[in-house]
């Protein structure tokens, strides 16, 4: 493989004819199939699939789906991993974990998580400095950064998230050029710089996930000297999934497909297919070396960029419309997934029989409510029974939240528990 980076391209795979990419990931399908099987939870869901046989895309699409949803009780039934990784967990390079919770193996070969790609994209180059904004407790994103910042050769200022104050102090001191996190903290950083007179005019790209970035957000970025962001849609069991790309400097539009990933877009609730432009949800085969997946569920919505025709030279891959919203209930609120299941649990432990979390506001400037059904909305708030449901809401789901009491009842009869009404605009 040809290694020089050329201006918009981390190698030449990302510039690889389409017809050729496809041959290729469909020639090493029935190798990562087989590698999967080679795992217990794997040799369960696909028993009886013979690894072979998996080699076109049609014959992909009669296996069974395995739901993000599910992790949580899979693992528990195996753990850690509910017998999805192809490598011991003592042979790993670290054992992560995200709210649910749900554990997340990262291995030890270069870049586990893929994401180099993104962050070339964004602008992160070899000899540069970036702030790593994301967090390094427990979860995965701060070393999918530094696997990727390891590729590429540039320096990381292991930042990580909170301390807004220390974060300009850095940012000002240190001079980097790009700021890799989640947007509603960039936003805080670049507001409490406006505050306190810093100088953070060093930082000119910013790679940005784990939140929707909507573009009066990006606008307000770039109004603020920050004239490059882009956005990488990732999660914490697949990596890099899509991410933002530029040609001369331009935004291309959508978001291009990582090298190592099959996706599929399909009815939500099924394993579908759906055609070529039709919202769905996203349905991903990455090739690990030691967290296979085959037929992941993300529970995102999106669709295919139909109609794209990438600049000579620039990257081929298949394009997301970016994310679209979630097939499921799972909410992702400042960076944290809520899950239904929390707000059961929150709801049980005190004796409420039926409870609502509504998400309201804006992207970086969001509420949550918990509406509570009880007989007596007024007495329960002249107890001050709200402020025990306050503290167990933010116990659980680590964010913090309100409580609002509502007559027994009153809520609707929809099956909805986490409501989300946030405007992406």
């Amino acid at each position: 493989m040809n290694t020089h980076f050329s201006q918009s391209t981390l190698d030449d795979l990302e510039t690889r004819d389409p017809h050729d990419r496809e041959r290729d990931l469909m020639r090493r399908l029935p190798a990562l199939v087989a590698q999967a099987q080679s795992a217990a939870g794997w040799a369960r869901i696909l028993h009886g699939v013979q690894a072979s046989a998996i080699d076109h895309r049609a014959a992909l699409a009669q296996l069974p789906v395995t739901r993000k949803s599910q992790l949580k009780e899979l693992q528990q039934q195996d753990a850690p991993f509910g017998g999805l990784t192809s490598t011991a967990p003592r042979a790993l390079s670290r054992i992560c974990m995200s709210p649910g919770p749900i554990f997340d193996p990262e291995g030890r070969s270069s870049d586990p998580w893929r994401f180099a790609r993104p962050m070339y994209a964004a602008g992160v180059r070899a000899g540069g400095l970036l702030q790593n904004c994301f967090s390094y407790h427990f979860t995965p994103a701060a070393f999918m950064v530094e696997g990727g910042a390891a590729r590429i050769g540039c320096t990381v200022i292991p930042a990580g998230s909170g301390q807004t104050e220390l974060q300009v102090q850095a940012m000002s001191t240190l001079r980097p050029d790009t700021y890799v996190g989640t947007p509603s903290f960039l936003k805080l950083i670049l507001e409490k710089a406006a505050e306190t007179g810093a100088d953070v005019s060093s930082v000119r790209h910013a790679l940005l996930s784990a939140e929707a970035l909507p573009e009066s957000l990006r606008a307000w970025f770039i109004e603020r000297g920050v004239p490059h962001v882009c956005q990488a849609y990732a999660s914490a069991d697949a990596g890099s999934i899509a991410y933002e790309t530029r040609t001369d400097g331009v935004l291309d539009p959508g978001m291009v497909l990582d090298e190592e990933v099959i996706l599929e877009i399909v009815k939500p609730g099924t394993g579908e297919p759906v055609a070529p432009g039709e919202v769905g949800e996203v349905v991903l085969t990455v090739f690990h070396p030691d967290y296979p997946l085959i037929r992941f569920a993300t529970g995102d919505l999106s669709a295919l960029l139909v109609g794209a025709t990438p600049a000579a030279g620039a990257h081929t891959n298949a394009r997301l419309r970016g994310w679209l919203g979630r097939a499921d209930q799972t909410t992702k609120v400042r960076a944290m997934f809520v899950h239904p299941s929390q707000v059961h649990e929150i709801a049980h432990r005190h004796g409420i029989g039926k409870a609502r979390l509504v998400v309201s506001g804006t992207i970086a400037d969001e509420t949550m409510t918990l509406q509570c059904e009880v007989d007596d909305p007024a007495a329960s708030i002249a107890a001050d029974n709200g402020a025990a449901i306050v503290a167990t809401l933010r116990n659980v789901t680590k964010l913090r939240g309100e409580v609002f009491f509502v007559q027994r009842g009153s809520l609707p009869n929809d099956g909805k528990v986490i409501d989300d009404r946030r405007r992406y605009d």
